[in-house]
């Protein structure tokens, strides 16, 4: 390790300044989707087996909901423009916009050149949580999600139920495809229900107890057409380890709900990005 400059101490002190200020950030109409919500009724749902996934659809002006059902149990999420599956979820550009957790009233937003939300979080019963004395919260967007490469690296395994390989085979199985062709498609996730922070020491992601428990859920409003795909992670409530079959798992439960005629006047989807791409050519 290099020693420290005489000023080491003065350039630790600079004060960070925020990379992305949102103030000028489209706001979601929270009022009207709350309003909307009343009047939805449920149309379809879909359980989620541990240590698997399962696709869903959602129509624009729909909304969805992520419960815990049985026992504490972490989910990994994926989303997709149901129309163009280039138009999926951008993690990083989220966690730059919002931080490192999302709660009500923050969105998911989709990759280059889309760059629009496409979900919005009208509701979530773990808000109370907060961030703890660790620096953990929950529903991250900051974890990749579980999968087989790292275990080989790392322990040379060959586990074929953690997040990542969930979601292959489950987005392989809605496309009629092999787990080849759908295996690129999948991205790096929301970590619904995961309570996640970084070590204040050595800056390591870290996972804890999820706070989570039956009747918990996250709820999301639909800005466009969605294609999405919910695994329910191997580490169960992820309180000490996740790809093996040792945590307790339990499963998840996703529900759509459609408002009534007339319940959403005045919105519209919103639009791809306007940047011209030209990207100075």
């Amino acid at each position: 390790m290099y020693p420290p400059p005489a000023d080491a101490e003065q350039r630790r002190a600079v004060a960070p300044v925020i990379c992305y200020p949102t103030r000028t950030l489209p706001r979601p109409d929270l009022d009207l989707y709350r309003t909307a919500r009343k009047t939805a009724q449920k149309i379809s749902e879909v359980l989620v087996a541990p240590r698997d996934a399962a696709t869903f659809t959602v129509t624009a002006g729909q909304f969805f909901r992520i419960s815990s059902v049985e026992g504490p149990q972490v989910g990994d999420l994926n989303l997709w423009n149901a129309a163009d599956l280039s138009g999926r979820f951008y993690s990083g550009k989220t966690r730059a916009l919002h931080g490192t957790h999302l709660t009500t009233g923050e969105r998911m937003w989709s990759a280059f050149p889309h760059l629009r939300p496409m979900a919005t979080i009208v509701e979530d019963t773990l808000d109370w949580y907060g961030i703890d004395a660790f620096g953990g919260s929950v529903h991250d967007v900051i974890g990749t999600r579980c999968d087989p490469y790292t275990g080989n690296l790392l322990a040379g395994t060959q586990y074929h139920h953690c997040c990542h390989s969930n979601l292959t085979r489950a987005l392989a199985d809605h496309l009629g495809c092999s787990v080849a062709e759908a295996e690129p498609h999948v991205h790096d996730v929301l970590n619904v229900f995961m309570c996640t922070g970084f070590t204040r020491d050595t800056g390591q992601y870290f996972m804890k107890a999820s706070p989570v428990r039956p009747g918990d859920h996250l709820e999301f409003f639909a800005e466009i057409d969605l294609l999405g795909a919910l695994s329910a992670c191997p580490g169960g409530d992820c309180s000490a380890e996740h790809s093996s079959d040792t945590a307790a798992c339990h499963p998840l439960l996703v529900e759509v709900f459609a408002p009534s005629d007339g319940a959403l006047a005045g919105w519209a989807q919103p639009q791809v990005s306007g940047y011209d791409r030209s990207h100075g050519r």
